[in-house]
């Protein structure tokens, strides 16, 4: 855990009052910036010492095997991972030809801040090199969360006891080097050299690369432009290789002198855009940037984070800590999904590599709830991104088997990316997530035209997957068997009682959103019996109740071996390693 004594308590303010190395990776992600598009770790701003270097773009991935001592039928092929694209927030600073790193000298003073009513995060440092010169770097790093495709930089150097040769050097790298992640399932796995070099230029102050994947094809262009104000006598110079673009800047510096540098980031990805349109879209992108100038760019990011605090706070009085917590926790909401525009909410957000970037059931319940409460477009549009993976969905059903829509556990593009059956695939549950998140939107906004366009179809191809993954048993009851709960504590097991009543609500929902729109239902091929399937599904659902003990339990324990235990297996295309678990678990009792 992080040392809370290096964080002071401010209502509106993340403010770090020292530097502790032994907490930097956790640090580089509570001071990350983002706009659900572009994501920056709060890496310091000369690269090094760092926890773990970071920036991302959304669904911006690289696929790779997913090996198994086995293979079996309905197993993932292949995984996504989001990866780690060009580092344009590199400024490298030599004072009289010694680098400046804080592990070495003297550090007299570093802060950060991460402002939450401005959307930016500060840094200040008083540091005494190896040579007995004091100087002073003040930063101030941003992300644009109305321009998608910027991010900027306010990077100031100043002497403060003697002249200095100073040699600032500002840089895009690509495949940097990354450290050893260890066997933390939570932490993604990372690939040596992951992107391939297409073009590399440098242009006056301007610098730029656009490199592409290697299986996954996605092509990724990185731009670099800058402002400069400094003394007379300056220098400048450009370079370029395939994996990195940088502009040099050297001058002498007075106590009293400073030099202050502006850097404007632009990026953009496609999956079919050319290396051309890529490389203009950078250009513009920096163009639009440079014309705003910082200053345009620091009071738009003001005027727009004080427009949510407006709309979305939340006071509390009588608890400093907990205020600055909750700020905290809905400002970070806010950067992971601003500007996503139909792309998945990673469950990390934009913060760093953990969970291969991926998207999960969270996002379907414990964040669009709240975005559809706070920026109903912005829930959406994530629905949206669902709403587009459904081809990819039913192909999945149909390798399992089953009717409908089968929505993966977790993903970036659409396909399942899990390799563990009972903690991936059998995780139904998110198919009813989906579900939920949209009745839900629908509930709250009424917003027909989303009902109709997106809602409706989602309702009932996930509603046709409970139908057909679930059954009546001899009792007229309806059994939802071999499926994994959201705790994952048990897996495998049969009527998980979360499960079933959202599965409950899922097949209500879609038989009143294929009433209430009766031509769009019959477009997508529903008709009045399956409407009634639905019903009575729903209405004999089981929802296990303990009455001894008056609890509801997580699940009902595996029944006798019978031939409505052999139909379920039979129903539903799973692993015969899984298969093989039900039946010893079944036989056991």
């Amino acid at each position: 855990m992080m040392k809370q004594s290096t964080i002071t308590i401010d209502a509106w303010k993340i403010h770090e009052t020292t530097l502790n190395l032994d907490v930097l990776a956790q640090t580089e992600s509570v001071f990350a910036l983002s706009n659900g598009h572009i994501g920056l770790r709060g890496n310091l701003d000369e690269g090094e010492p760092c926890g773990l270097p970071g920036t991302y773009l959304n669904s911006f991935y690289e696929l790779r095997p997913l090996p198994y001592p086995e293979g079996a039928y309905g197993y993932p092929e292949s995984g996504q991972t989001i990866i780690n694209v060009t580092n344009g927030k590199i400024i490298r600073l030599l004072v009289d030809d010694a680098p400046f790193d804080i592990r070495y000298g003297r550090l007299q003073s570093h802060e950060r801040e991460l402002d939450l009513r401005e959307g930016v995060l500060r840094r200040s440092v008083t540091w005494t090199s190896p040579t007995e010169r004091t100087i002073k770097v003040s930063s101030i790093r941003l992300v644009s969360f109305t321009q998608r495709a910027i991010a900027a930089i306010s990077y100031e150097v100043e002497p403060l006891d003697a002249p200095v040769r100073i040699v600032v050097q500002s840089e895009l790298v690509a495949n940097e080097a990354l450290p050893d992640v260890g066997n933390d399932p939570r932490v993604g796995t990372t690939s040596l050299a992951p992107l391939e070099s297409e073009e590399h230029e440098v242009q006056n102050l301007r610098g730029l690369l656009i490199h592409h994947t290697q299986a996954s094809r996605l092509r990724i262009g990185a731009a670099m432009d800058h402002l400069v104000e400094g003394p007379e006598g300056m220098t400048m110079e450009a370079e370029s290789t395939p994996n990195i673009a940088r502009v040099s800047f050297n001058v002498w510096l007075r106590p009293g002198e400073r030099l202050r540098i502006i850097k404007f980031l632009a990026y953009g990805w496609s999956s079919q855009r050319s290396r051309s349109a890529i490389h203009d879209q950078l250009i513009a992108a920096l163009t639009a940037a440079r014309s705003m100038g910082w200053e345009g760019l620091l009071r738009e990011q003001r005027d727009f984070v004080q427009m949510f605090w407006k709309h979305a706070g939340i006071e509390m009085e009588g608890d400093a800590e907990l205020q600055q917590a909750v700020r905290f926790a809905q400002f970070h909401a806010l950067q992971a999904c601003r500007r996503g525009e139909q792309r998945p909410i990673p469950a990390k957000g934009l913060t760093g590599p953990g969970y291969d970037g991926h998207t999960f059931w969270d996002t379907e319940i414990f964040v669009l709830p709240v975005l559809t409460l706070l920026f109903p477009h912005v829930a959406a549009e994530a629905l949206r991104w669902r709403h587009s993976t459904l081809p990819l969905a039913r192909d999945r059903a149909l390798q399992l088997g089953l009717r409908g829509a089968a929505f993966p556990w977790r993903t970036i593009h659409g396909e399942e990316c899990s390799s563990y059956w009972p903690a991936g695939t059998a995780a139904f549950h998110i198919n009813a997530d989906i579900a939920y998140a949209v009745t839900f939107y629908i509930a709250c906004t009424d917003d027909h035209v989303f009902e109709q366009e997106v809602g409706l179809e989602l309702l009932v191809e996930t509603a046709r997957l409970w139908h057909s993954l679930g059954f009546l048993d001899t009792h007229g009851k309806f059994l939802i068997n071999g499926v994994t709960g959201p705790d994952e504590y048990s897996a495998l097991v049969n009527n998980n009682v979360y499960t079933n009543l959202l599965a409950q609500q899922n097949l209500r929902a879609a038989a009143e959103a294929s009433r209430r729109h009766p031509q769009v239902a019959r477009s997508l091929g529903v008709d009045t019996d399956e409407i009634t399937s639905w019903n009575e599904a729903a209405e004999k659902m089981i929802i296990p109740y303990d009455q001894e003990l008056q609890v509801t339990p997580r699940m009902t324990p595996l029944p006798p071996m019978n031939d409505g235990t052999l139909r379920t297996l039979h129903q539903i295309s799973i692993p015969c390693s899984c298969t093989f678990r039900i039946l010893i678990s079944i036989v056991s009792r």
